[in-house]
């Protein structure tokens, strides 16, 4: 306990927001020391300035990969100096992400400790690590580049769930932008202009339209309206009104035909800004043996995104799961149950050590 605990801390001390590249790096070498102190080897992948340490048996595989992020949304300096009260471990990126990349650490030391005693070597790791510096945007130059580059049988994305709960699925992304263009005029003459503004709203609700089904859950497709940018000048009439909107949709969804019906019937211009696959669990033994070391824990679903959702694209099985943080992250008061962190090192060390 007192390794993971002071471990985490000390990540948690690394401004590690995107606005600070330098102290994602600077946290990036801090693990590349301890990988170095306790004789494991690992590999360091950059790409566009992010870095991602990856441990893995040298013909670069993993019977087991276990995910992680280093990188925090921004915060004030104070949630930058951890504090333990009442079993709980505060500060920025305690429960997202910090604690799983010590964890992630501390398991693999573990288990190079218990391969050297044995007579053996690196080469017979039961366990991967990929701890990546990019996941609060988007992850696309840390996980998913470093997931074409190896090869594993299942994947633990430890970013969400809690013991009571594994994640076997998770909503996937698309972001749309509706532009629209009218007329300029002066304010005090509006008909002798087109209001752009005007048009986009009508276009909304058009969109709108396509997202009024329902499930249980709420496992369904969901439609978040979250910027919107238009006109120079009070007393003019807009010439030009664009949204962004931010959709959630699930494996039941045919995203391009609701965009294609969606571009059928406005009047402005649709256009995919991003998108994202969802995330599904895959087929895979080794979630009845976690199931059956956790003590049968739920077995769900989850509305928000991670990096697991990369691991669909490679055609990896894996989950998402982690320590409670009772809904903390992102917030002043995010923190870490130190119990369910010590509870989850014992589960996933047996897991461990059962594959050797």
């Amino acid at each position: 306990m007192h390794e993971l605990v002071a471990l985490t801390q000390e990540l948690i001390r690394f401004k590690s927001m995107h606005s600070r590249p330098d102290e994602i790096g600077r946290c990036a070498a801090f693990i590349e020391a301890y990988f170095t102190r306790h004789g494991i080897g690992y590999r360091r992948i950059e790409q566009n300035g992010i870095p991602t340490l990856l441990v893995l048996r040298p013909d670069g595989t993993a019977p087991v990969l276990l995910m992680s992020h280093i990188d925090v949304v921004d915060a004030p300096e104070a949630l930058f100096e951890p504090r333990v009260e009442n079993g709980r471990l505060f500060g920025r990126g305690s429960i997202d992400d910090k604690y799983a990349a010590a964890l992630s650490m501390v398991l693999a030391k573990e288990q190079a400790e218990r391969l050297k005693a044995s007579g053996k070597s690196q080469a017979e790791l039961p366990c991967g690590i990929l701890i990546s510096g990019d996941e609060e945007i988007g992850g696309k130059n840390g996980a998913r580049a470093a997931l074409s580059q190896l090869k594993t049988d299942f994947a633990i994305a430890l970013d969400g769930g809690n013991l009571k709960k594994i994640v076997v699925k998770e909503k996937g992304i698309l972001r749309l932008k509706l532009v629209a263009h009218g007329k300029n005029a002066h304010g005090a003459r509006p008909w002798l202009g087109e209001n752009a503004i005007e048009i986009l709203i009508a276009d909304f609700f058009k969109l709108k339209a396509h997202f009024e089904v329902t499930a249980p859950n709420h496992w369904h497709r969901t439609l978040n309206f979250s910027r919107i940018q238009a006109g120079k000048a009070a007393n003019q009439v807009p010439d030009y009104a664009e949204a962004l909107f931010d959709i959630r949709y699930t494996e039941n969804d045919d995203m391009d035909a609701v965009v294609d019906a969606v571009r059928s019937s406005i009047r402005g211009e649709v256009e995919v800004v991003e998108r994202e696959p969802l995330f599904q669990a895959g087929n895979t033994p080794y979630l009845e043996k976690l199931l059956t070391l956790a003590g049968r824990p739920e077995v769900g679903c989850e509305h928000g995104a991670s990096d697991a959702r990369f691991l669909s694209e490679f055609g990896i099985p894996g989950i998402v799961w982690g320590a409670d943080g009772d809904d903390s992250a992102h917030s002043p008061e995010e923190h870490v149950n130190i119990g369910s962190l010590i509870a989850l090192h014992g589960i996933l060390e047996r897991f461990l050590t059962g594959l050797l």
